[in-house]
């Protein structure tokens, strides 16, 4: 496991580990997690947040409350109980997994704004992706739930050729496709861990296991079906695609590097929080 830190701002640091087992993370996490409260309470000290980018080896994670029937299949991958919230999901290679190690109360977030925080992080990166894909039909777009946490994929039945949805936050006249991200963190004296996950070209036949999140039957979506992704050999090898594939599509670095971008500036409050949608 190898891994890097850089500063985002003032406050806020970034963390990146490769190739990453499931257990030792969670431990360097839980153990960072505690050291920052412990300096806190004893010396007042207010310690930049992290923001954990991780790419993990494959692993299914049961949440706190989590539940065995929500595990349909025994496969070779390991299954590891944790203590942040949710169900049961996988992560793996082709998975984007931020944690976020952030000080709530420093930041003035409730635990609602923290979760719509990264929801609206998702969307805004999902959804700059679709917009900006030449292959997009301009009438999918990704937004959260109100009653299950999450970013889903959506299509809207009242978009046509020449025009497009009147309301872009409503999810009326939409019909759910799948989940492309899903949620799950912890909160311990006002300081979170564990984060969000998102699908961009990862093997999506690991969720076949599984019932994701808890939901039977639910359709598990990546970015790579949706919009134009570079695969490996594309990044290592350039000069194997034109221009004009390279300008039409994303790598799995620009889209972990928009959303960072994006959450960065939600910490340093430059971004305000959008009203949460109708159901």
């Amino acid at each position: 496991m190898q891994n890097d830190t850089q500063p985002l701002n003032g406050t806020l640091v970034r963390k990146s580990l490769s190739a990453a087992d499931y257990v030792p993370t969670l431990d360097a996490m839980l153990a960072r997690t505690l050291e920052r409260i412990d300096l806190k309470k004893q010396q007042g000290l207010r310690t930049p947040d992290e923001l954990w980018i991780v790419d993990h080896n494959d692993v299914y994670t049961l949440g706190q409350a989590g539940k065995e029937e929500h595990i349909l299949q025994r496969t070779d991958t390991p299954i590891i109980k944790t203590d942040r919230g949710g169900q049961v999901t996988w992560h793996g290679h082709g998975q984007l997994v931020l944690y976020w190690l952030f000080d709530l109360d420093s930041l003035k977030w409730s635990v609602r704004n923290l979760v719509s925080h990264a929801e609206q992080a998702i969307e805004d990166v999902i959804n700059d992706c679709l917009r900006s894909s030449p292959s997009n039909s301009d009438n999918i777009s990704a937004h959260a739930r109100r009653d299950a946490p999450g970013v889903y994929l959506y299509a809207d039945t009242a978009a046509t050729d020449d025009s497009t949805s009147t309301d872009d936050n409503s999810l009326d006249n939409k019909i759910m496709l799948g989940k492309m991200a899903s949620l799950g963190f912890k909160i311990k004296h006002g300081f979170s861990y564990h984060g969000i996950a998102i699908n961009l070209n990862c093997d999506l036949s690991s969720f076949n296991a599984i019932n994701p999140c808890g939901y039977a039957g639910m359709q598990m979506l990546r970015l790579s079906d949706f919009v134009a992704m570079q695969t490996d050999s594309e990044q290592t090898e350039p000069e194997a695609q034109t221009e004009q594939q390279m300008s039409d599509s994303f790598s799995y670095e620009t889209v972990t590097q928009k959303l960072i971008d994006n959450i960065a500036k939600r910490h340093a409050g430059l971004i305000e929080l959008r009203a949460i949608a109708p159901k």
